[in-house]
Protein backbone atom coordinates (compact mmCIF):
# COMPACT_ATOMS: atom_id res chain seq x y z
CA UNK A 1 0.00 0.00 0.00
CA UNK A 2 1.32 3.42 -0.97
CA UNK A 3 2.35 5.97 1.66
CA UNK A 4 1.59 8.80 -0.76
CA UNK A 5 -0.72 11.53 0.56
CA UNK A 6 -4.44 11.30 -0.18
CA UNK A 7 -6.20 14.23 -1.79
CA UNK A 8 -9.82 14.82 -0.70
CA UNK A 9 -12.12 16.89 -2.92
CA UNK A 10 -15.76 17.91 -2.45
CA UNK A 11 -17.67 18.18 -5.73
CA UNK A 12 -20.89 20.21 -6.20
CA UNK A 13 -22.14 17.83 -8.91
CA UNK A 14 -21.79 14.11 -9.55
CA UNK A 15 -21.03 14.98 -13.16
CA UNK A 16 -17.57 16.04 -11.97
CA UNK A 17 -16.72 12.34 -11.51
CA UNK A 18 -16.84 9.91 -14.42
CA UNK A 19 -19.52 7.24 -14.04
CA UNK A 20 -17.04 4.39 -14.56
CA UNK A 21 -14.66 5.83 -11.94
CA UNK A 22 -17.44 6.34 -9.39
CA UNK A 23 -18.90 2.87 -9.96
CA UNK A 24 -15.47 1.23 -9.67
CA UNK A 25 -15.67 2.33 -6.03
CA UNK A 26 -19.44 2.10 -5.49
CA UNK A 27 -20.16 -1.27 -7.11
CA UNK A 28 -17.05 -3.13 -8.30
CA UNK A 29 -19.08 -6.36 -8.10
CA UNK A 30 -21.30 -5.14 -10.97
CA UNK A 31 -18.67 -6.14 -13.55
CA UNK A 32 -20.25 -9.62 -13.50
CA UNK A 33 -23.87 -8.84 -12.69
CA UNK A 34 -26.01 -6.45 -10.70
CA UNK A 35 -24.65 -4.10 -8.04
CA UNK A 36 -25.33 -5.15 -4.45
CA UNK A 37 -27.77 -2.27 -4.39
CA UNK A 38 -28.45 0.33 -7.09
CA UNK A 39 -28.75 3.35 -4.79
CA UNK A 40 -25.10 4.43 -4.62
CA UNK A 41 -24.51 3.90 -8.33
CA UNK A 42 -23.62 6.94 -10.40
CA UNK A 43 -26.83 6.58 -12.42
CA UNK A 44 -29.13 6.68 -9.36
CA UNK A 45 -27.44 9.68 -7.75
CA UNK A 46 -27.30 11.45 -11.13
CA UNK A 47 -31.05 10.90 -11.60
CA UNK A 48 -31.68 12.54 -8.22
CA UNK A 49 -29.49 15.49 -9.16
CA UNK A 50 -30.55 15.95 -12.79
CA UNK A 51 -34.23 15.82 -11.79
CA UNK A 52 -33.88 18.56 -9.18
CA UNK A 53 -34.84 16.16 -6.37
CA UNK A 54 -31.60 17.25 -4.68
CA UNK A 55 -29.78 20.54 -5.20
CA UNK A 56 -30.81 24.19 -4.83
CA UNK A 57 -33.99 24.71 -2.84
CA UNK A 58 -34.29 21.12 -1.61
CA UNK A 59 -32.18 21.26 1.55
CA UNK A 60 -29.88 18.60 0.02
CA UNK A 61 -26.82 20.37 -1.41
CA UNK A 62 -24.44 17.89 -3.10
CA UNK A 63 -20.82 17.79 -1.93
CA UNK A 64 -19.74 14.40 -3.29
CA UNK A 65 -16.42 13.39 -1.77
CA UNK A 66 -13.57 11.85 -3.71
CA UNK A 67 -10.27 10.51 -2.39
CA UNK A 68 -7.30 10.19 -4.75
CA UNK A 69 -3.87 8.72 -4.14
CA UNK A 70 -1.12 8.97 -6.76
CA UNK A 71 -3.82 10.26 -9.12
CA UNK A 72 -5.97 7.13 -8.67
CA UNK A 73 -9.54 7.46 -7.39
CA UNK A 74 -9.64 5.11 -4.38
CA UNK A 75 -12.86 6.13 -2.62
CA UNK A 76 -16.01 8.26 -2.98
CA UNK A 77 -18.99 9.12 -0.78
CA UNK A 78 -22.43 10.67 -1.41
CA UNK A 79 -22.06 13.70 0.87
CA UNK A 80 -24.68 16.44 1.19
CA UNK A 81 -24.92 19.68 3.15
CA UNK A 82 -28.33 19.52 4.82
CA UNK A 83 -30.52 22.43 5.87
CA UNK A 84 -33.08 20.19 7.61
CA UNK A 85 -33.54 16.56 8.67
CA UNK A 86 -36.22 15.51 6.20
CA UNK A 87 -35.90 12.49 3.92
CA UNK A 88 -33.34 10.71 6.13
CA UNK A 89 -35.40 8.20 8.18
CA UNK A 90 -32.86 8.30 11.01
CA UNK A 91 -34.46 10.87 13.25
CA UNK A 92 -32.32 13.53 14.90
CA UNK A 93 -34.92 16.27 15.38
CA UNK A 94 -34.56 16.07 19.17
CA UNK A 95 -30.79 16.51 18.85
CA UNK A 96 -31.38 19.58 16.68
CA UNK A 97 -33.80 21.08 19.22
CA UNK A 98 -31.42 20.44 22.11
CA UNK A 99 -28.46 21.88 20.22
CA UNK A 100 -30.32 25.03 19.25
CA UNK A 101 -31.87 25.44 22.71
CA UNK A 102 -28.28 25.61 23.97
CA UNK A 103 -27.75 28.59 21.68
CA UNK A 104 -25.89 26.88 18.82
CA UNK A 105 -26.78 26.20 15.16
CA UNK A 106 -27.47 22.56 14.28
CA UNK A 107 -28.02 23.28 10.58
CA UNK A 108 -26.41 23.08 8.16
CA UNK A 109 -24.97 19.66 8.89
CA UNK A 110 -23.21 17.12 6.67
CA UNK A 111 -24.95 13.90 5.67
CA UNK A 112 -23.38 10.88 3.95
CA UNK A 113 -26.47 9.17 2.66
CA UNK A 114 -28.65 8.20 -0.26
CA UNK A 115 -31.39 10.85 -0.18
CA UNK A 116 -34.92 9.62 0.62
CA UNK A 117 -33.73 6.01 0.71
CA UNK A 118 -33.84 4.03 3.97
CA UNK A 119 -31.93 1.05 2.56
CA UNK A 120 -28.76 -0.38 4.08
CA UNK A 121 -25.65 -0.30 1.93
CA UNK A 122 -22.07 0.89 1.87
CA UNK A 123 -21.74 4.63 2.36
CA UNK A 124 -17.93 4.83 2.25
CA UNK A 125 -17.44 3.59 -1.28
CA UNK A 126 -13.92 2.24 -1.52
CA UNK A 127 -12.17 0.57 -4.41
CA UNK A 128 -11.19 -3.05 -3.60
CA UNK A 129 -7.92 -3.08 -1.68
CA UNK A 130 -8.49 0.39 -0.22
CA UNK A 131 -11.25 -0.42 2.26
CA UNK A 132 -9.47 0.80 5.40
CA UNK A 133 -7.44 3.61 3.84
CA UNK A 134 -10.36 4.88 1.78
CA UNK A 135 -12.93 4.89 4.59
CA UNK A 136 -10.52 6.60 6.95
CA UNK A 137 -9.74 9.27 4.34
CA UNK A 138 -13.42 9.93 3.63
CA UNK A 139 -14.29 10.27 7.32
CA UNK A 140 -11.34 12.55 7.96
CA UNK A 141 -12.27 14.60 4.91
CA UNK A 142 -15.92 15.02 5.96
CA UNK A 143 -14.96 15.90 9.54
CA UNK A 144 -12.38 18.41 8.30
CA UNK A 145 -14.96 20.11 6.08
CA UNK A 146 -17.35 20.31 9.03
CA UNK A 147 -14.67 21.71 11.35
CA UNK A 148 -13.38 24.23 8.80
CA UNK A 149 -16.90 25.54 8.23
CA UNK A 150 -17.95 25.37 11.90
CA UNK A 151 -20.73 22.89 11.13
CA UNK A 152 -22.35 21.04 14.00
CA UNK A 153 -22.08 17.46 12.84
CA UNK A 154 -21.49 14.72 10.29
CA UNK A 155 -23.87 11.77 9.86
CA UNK A 156 -23.63 8.58 7.78
CA UNK A 157 -27.03 6.88 7.65
CA UNK A 158 -27.99 3.31 6.75
CA UNK A 159 -24.37 2.24 6.53
CA UNK A 160 -23.42 -1.41 6.82
CA UNK A 161 -22.72 -3.08 10.15
CA UNK A 162 -19.07 -3.50 9.14
CA UNK A 163 -18.83 0.24 8.45
CA UNK A 164 -20.50 0.99 11.78
CA UNK A 165 -17.95 -1.13 13.63
CA UNK A 166 -15.04 0.45 11.76
CA UNK A 167 -16.44 3.95 12.27
CA UNK A 168 -16.88 3.41 16.00
CA UNK A 169 -13.24 2.33 16.20
CA UNK A 170 -12.37 5.66 14.56
CA UNK A 171 -14.25 7.56 17.26
CA UNK A 172 -17.67 8.06 15.65
CA UNK A 173 -20.89 7.26 17.52
CA UNK A 174 -22.74 4.16 16.29
CA UNK A 175 -26.52 4.32 16.39
CA UNK A 176 -28.86 1.41 15.71
CA UNK A 177 -32.40 1.56 14.39
CA UNK A 178 -34.90 -1.03 13.26
CA UNK A 179 -36.52 -2.18 10.04
CA UNK A 180 -38.51 -5.19 8.85
CA UNK A 181 -36.92 -7.54 6.30
CA UNK A 182 -38.12 -10.81 4.79
CA UNK A 183 -35.43 -13.50 4.57
CA UNK A 184 -35.50 -16.27 1.99
CA UNK A 185 -34.78 -19.54 3.79
CA UNK A 186 -34.24 -21.38 0.52
CA UNK A 187 -37.97 -21.61 -0.24
CA UNK A 188 -38.89 -23.42 -3.46
CA UNK A 189 -42.06 -21.35 -3.88
CA UNK A 190 -44.56 -19.25 -1.91
CA UNK A 191 -46.29 -22.37 -0.60
CA UNK A 192 -42.99 -23.51 0.91
CA UNK A 193 -42.76 -20.17 2.70
CA UNK A 194 -46.34 -20.59 3.94
CA UNK A 195 -45.43 -24.02 5.29
CA UNK A 196 -42.92 -22.37 7.63
CA UNK A 197 -45.67 -20.33 9.31
CA UNK A 198 -47.94 -21.22 12.18
CA UNK A 199 -51.29 -22.64 11.08
CA UNK A 200 -53.27 -19.53 12.03
CA UNK A 201 -50.88 -17.14 10.28
CA UNK A 202 -50.77 -19.36 7.21
CA UNK A 203 -54.57 -19.36 6.93
CA UNK A 204 -54.69 -15.60 7.44
CA UNK A 205 -52.09 -14.98 4.74
CA UNK A 206 -53.93 -17.17 2.23
CA UNK A 207 -57.15 -15.33 3.03
CA UNK A 208 -55.50 -11.94 2.56
CA UNK A 209 -54.06 -12.93 -0.80
CA UNK A 210 -57.41 -14.29 -1.98
CA UNK A 211 -59.21 -11.13 -0.84
CA UNK A 212 -56.66 -8.88 -2.52
CA UNK A 213 -56.76 -10.72 -5.84
CA UNK A 214 -60.57 -10.53 -5.87
CA UNK A 215 -60.46 -6.72 -6.18
CA UNK A 216 -61.95 -6.87 -9.65
CA UNK A 217 -58.89 -6.65 -11.84
CA UNK A 218 -55.43 -8.10 -12.39
CA UNK A 219 -51.99 -7.54 -10.89
CA UNK A 220 -49.00 -7.36 -13.23
CA UNK A 221 -45.25 -7.25 -12.64
CA UNK A 222 -43.21 -5.09 -15.02
CA UNK A 223 -39.50 -4.47 -15.44
CA UNK A 224 -37.15 -3.08 -18.06
CA UNK A 225 -38.76 -2.24 -21.40
CA UNK A 226 -42.12 -3.56 -20.15
CA UNK A 227 -42.47 -0.28 -18.21
CA UNK A 228 -43.90 2.51 -20.38
CA UNK A 229 -44.34 6.25 -19.92
CA UNK A 230 -48.06 5.62 -19.36
CA UNK A 231 -47.14 3.41 -16.41
CA UNK A 232 -44.94 6.20 -15.01
CA UNK A 233 -47.75 8.73 -15.42
CA UNK A 234 -50.00 6.48 -13.36
CA UNK A 235 -47.32 5.77 -10.78
CA UNK A 236 -46.58 9.48 -10.37
CA UNK A 237 -50.20 9.99 -9.30
CA UNK A 238 -49.82 7.17 -6.76
CA UNK A 239 -46.53 8.57 -5.47
CA UNK A 240 -47.96 12.07 -5.08
CA UNK A 241 -50.88 10.75 -3.04
CA UNK A 242 -48.60 8.87 -0.65
CA UNK A 243 -46.08 11.74 -0.50
CA UNK A 244 -48.73 14.32 0.30
CA UNK A 245 -50.15 12.18 3.10
CA UNK A 246 -46.81 11.12 4.62
CA UNK A 247 -44.55 14.12 4.18
CA UNK A 248 -46.78 17.02 3.12
CA UNK A 249 -45.04 17.16 -0.24
CA UNK A 250 -43.36 14.43 -2.32
CA UNK A 251 -39.56 14.27 -2.06
CA UNK A 252 -38.94 13.18 -5.65
CA UNK A 253 -39.84 15.21 -8.72
CA UNK A 254 -41.68 13.79 -11.73
CA UNK A 255 -38.44 14.14 -13.70
CA UNK A 256 -36.71 11.67 -11.37
CA UNK A 257 -38.84 8.84 -12.75
CA UNK A 258 -38.15 10.06 -16.29
CA UNK A 259 -34.37 9.92 -15.78
CA UNK A 260 -34.56 6.69 -13.79
CA UNK A 261 -36.48 5.07 -16.64
CA UNK A 262 -33.76 6.08 -19.08
CA UNK A 263 -30.86 4.60 -17.10
CA UNK A 264 -32.34 2.25 -14.47
CA UNK A 265 -35.43 0.54 -15.86
CA UNK A 266 -33.68 -2.83 -15.67
CA UNK A 267 -33.01 -2.15 -11.97
CA UNK A 268 -36.70 -1.69 -11.19
CA UNK A 269 -39.74 -3.91 -10.64
CA UNK A 270 -43.10 -2.16 -10.88
CA UNK A 271 -46.13 -4.03 -9.54
CA UNK A 272 -49.42 -2.57 -10.77
CA UNK A 273 -53.03 -3.39 -9.95
CA UNK A 274 -55.14 -2.84 -13.08
CA UNK A 275 -58.91 -2.54 -13.17
CA UNK A 276 -60.46 -2.41 -16.65
CA UNK A 277 -56.89 -1.97 -17.91
CA UNK A 278 -56.35 1.18 -15.82
CA UNK A 279 -53.73 1.25 -13.02
CA UNK A 280 -55.43 1.86 -9.65
CA UNK A 281 -52.54 0.98 -7.31
CA UNK A 282 -48.85 0.23 -7.58
CA UNK A 283 -45.54 -0.41 -5.86
CA UNK A 284 -42.04 0.32 -7.10
CA UNK A 285 -39.15 -1.94 -6.11
CA UNK A 286 -35.45 -1.75 -6.91
CA UNK A 287 -33.56 -4.96 -7.70
CA UNK A 288 -30.18 -5.57 -6.11
CA UNK A 289 -27.75 -8.43 -6.51
CA UNK A 290 -29.38 -10.53 -3.77
CA UNK A 291 -32.02 -8.17 -2.34
CA UNK A 292 -35.30 -6.67 -3.53
CA UNK A 293 -35.88 -3.19 -2.12
CA UNK A 294 -39.48 -2.08 -1.72
CA UNK A 295 -39.52 1.70 -2.06
CA UNK A 296 -42.80 3.37 -3.03
CA UNK A 297 -46.51 2.58 -2.91
CA UNK A 298 -49.66 4.46 -3.77
CA UNK A 299 -53.22 4.05 -4.98
CA UNK A 300 -56.26 5.91 -6.26
CA UNK A 301 -58.72 3.22 -5.17
CA UNK A 302 -58.81 1.40 -1.85
CA UNK A 303 -59.45 -2.35 -1.87
CA UNK A 304 -59.11 -4.74 1.10
CA UNK A 305 -55.63 -6.24 1.48
CA UNK A 306 -54.45 -4.91 -1.91
CA UNK A 307 -51.61 -2.97 -0.23
CA UNK A 308 -50.31 -6.17 1.40
CA UNK A 309 -50.47 -8.10 -1.87
CA UNK A 310 -48.88 -5.49 -4.13
CA UNK A 311 -46.16 -4.41 -1.69
CA UNK A 312 -45.28 -7.46 0.40
CA UNK A 313 -46.55 -10.74 -1.01
CA UNK A 314 -45.64 -10.02 -4.63
CA UNK A 315 -42.17 -8.95 -3.48
CA UNK A 316 -41.74 -12.26 -1.63
CA UNK A 317 -42.99 -14.15 -4.68
CA UNK A 318 -40.51 -12.35 -6.93
CA UNK A 319 -37.60 -12.89 -4.53
CA UNK A 320 -38.29 -16.62 -4.31
CA UNK A 321 -38.62 -17.02 -8.09
CA UNK A 322 -35.38 -15.15 -8.73
CA UNK A 323 -33.34 -16.65 -5.89
CA UNK A 324 -32.93 -13.38 -3.97
CA UNK A 325 -31.86 -13.67 -0.35
CA UNK A 326 -34.14 -11.04 1.16
CA UNK A 327 -36.68 -8.28 0.72
CA UNK A 328 -36.17 -4.94 2.45
CA UNK A 329 -39.56 -3.31 2.85
CA UNK A 330 -38.40 0.18 3.82
CA UNK A 331 -38.88 2.25 6.94
CA UNK A 332 -41.26 1.59 9.82
CA UNK A 333 -44.48 -0.42 9.71
CA UNK A 334 -44.98 -3.12 12.32
CA UNK A 335 -47.85 -4.43 10.18
CA UNK A 336 -45.09 -6.04 8.12
CA UNK A 337 -44.36 -8.43 11.00
CA UNK A 338 -47.51 -10.50 10.41
CA UNK A 339 -46.55 -10.83 6.73
CA UNK A 340 -43.23 -12.57 7.43
CA UNK A 341 -40.98 -9.50 7.65
CA UNK A 342 -38.93 -9.71 10.85
CA UNK A 343 -37.17 -6.85 12.69
CA UNK A 344 -33.48 -6.30 12.03
CA UNK A 345 -31.03 -3.66 13.23
CA UNK A 346 -29.92 -0.80 10.99
CA UNK A 347 -26.84 1.34 11.57
CA UNK A 348 -25.70 4.94 11.33
CA UNK A 349 -22.59 6.87 12.36
CA UNK A 350 -22.41 10.35 13.92
CA UNK A 351 -19.74 12.94 14.68
CA UNK A 352 -20.26 16.14 16.69
CA UNK A 353 -17.84 19.02 16.96
CA UNK A 354 -18.97 19.94 20.47
CA UNK A 355 -17.45 17.47 22.95
CA UNK A 356 -20.07 18.04 25.62
CA UNK A 357 -22.94 17.49 23.20
CA UNK A 358 -21.21 14.40 21.84
CA UNK A 359 -21.02 12.91 25.34
CA UNK A 360 -24.71 13.60 25.93
CA UNK A 361 -25.66 11.94 22.65
CA UNK A 362 -23.42 8.96 23.44
CA UNK A 363 -25.30 8.39 26.71
CA UNK A 364 -28.61 8.67 24.89
CA UNK A 365 -27.51 6.16 22.25
CA UNK A 366 -26.46 3.63 24.89
CA UNK A 367 -29.95 3.67 26.38
CA UNK A 368 -31.61 3.68 22.96
CA UNK A 369 -29.53 0.69 21.84
CA UNK A 370 -30.67 -1.37 24.83
CA UNK A 371 -34.30 -0.48 24.15
CA UNK A 372 -34.10 -1.34 20.44
CA UNK A 373 -32.27 -4.62 21.10
CA UNK A 374 -35.06 -5.58 23.50
CA UNK A 375 -37.76 -4.49 21.06
CA UNK A 376 -36.24 -6.56 18.24
CA UNK A 377 -36.16 -9.62 20.50
CA UNK A 378 -39.77 -9.15 21.61
CA UNK A 379 -41.12 -8.44 18.12
CA UNK A 380 -39.29 -11.43 16.66
CA UNK A 381 -41.02 -13.66 19.20
CA UNK A 382 -44.36 -12.39 17.85
CA UNK A 383 -43.45 -13.27 14.26
CA UNK A 384 -45.69 -15.58 12.20
CA UNK A 385 -43.28 -18.51 12.01
CA UNK A 386 -43.87 -21.90 13.62
CA UNK A 387 -42.14 -22.26 16.96
CA UNK A 388 -42.60 -26.05 17.24
CA UNK A 389 -44.21 -28.83 15.26
CA UNK A 390 -46.84 -29.17 18.01
CA UNK A 391 -47.96 -25.58 17.48
CA UNK A 392 -48.96 -26.34 13.92
CA UNK A 393 -51.43 -29.00 15.09
CA UNK A 394 -53.12 -26.99 17.82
Amino acid sequence: MSDAPIEITAHPTINAIEAADWDACACPEATDGRPNDPFTTHRFLKALEDSGSVGPGTGWQPRYLSARQDGELIAVAPLYAKGHSQGEYIFDHNWAHAYENAGARYYPKLQIAVPFTPATGRRFLTKPGFEVTGMSALIQGAVQIAADNELSSVHATFCTEAEAIAGAEMGLLDRIGQQFHWVNDGYADFDAFLASLSSRKRKNMRKERMTANDFGGEIVELTGDQITQEHWDAFWVFYQDTGNRKWGTPYLTRDFFHFAHQTMRDDMLMVLALRDGRPVAGALNFIGRDTLYGRYWGCIEHHPCLHFEVCYYRAIDYAIRHGLAKVEAGAQGEHKLARGYLPVATHSLHWFGDAGFRDAVARYLDAERDAIDNEIEVLTSYGPFRKTDMEDHQ
